[in-house]
């Protein structure tokens, strides 16, 4: 009788099984995807739209927004009309440089978004900007 040798049929497996790896990147990216909306700017507010181009941003700007109820808020604190220099001066840490977006409501009177910006103005803020929507074809 002759005895045959088997070899070992379990050699070290070269691949790597990168299926796992994808699965836990997929819903990674599903969780960035659904968050990411989610970060911006919390007062909400409808914007009129533009076909201008963005404005680009070397740091954080202040954002000024004025909701539908004539409401007006620093970045998502609530402030008295009174108090609005006061309050952007001591979140700039006085630096009239800051970059400032004024965001109002396309449902807020004309004039009162344009009385707040040359009050920004005049208190010698030089980079006060409006923020719109992009251009929507329909």
């Amino acid at each position: 009788m002759a005895f045959k040798l088997k070899h070992s049929s379990r050699e070290p497996m070269s691949e790597i099984n990168v299926t796992p790896f994808v699965d836990v990147m997929l819903v990674l990216l599903i969780i960035f995807m659904v968050t990411a909306p989610l970060l911006t700017v919390g007062v909400q507010v409808d914007l009129p739209e533009s076909s201008a181009d963005s404005l680009p941003e070397e740091q954080e700007p202040l954002t000024l927004t004025i909701n539908a109820k004539g409401e007006i808020f620093i970045q998502e604190s609530k402030v008295d009309y009174e108090k609005i220099i006061a309050k952007i001066l001591a979140v700039s840490k006085n630096r009239t440089d800051t970059r400032i977006y004024v965001r109002g409501d396309k449902t807020i009177n004309y004039g009162r978004v344009l009385e707040i910006m040359g009050m920004l103005s005049g208190s010698g803020f030089t980079k006060v900007a409006l923020i719109s929507e992009p251009y929507k074809e329909r």
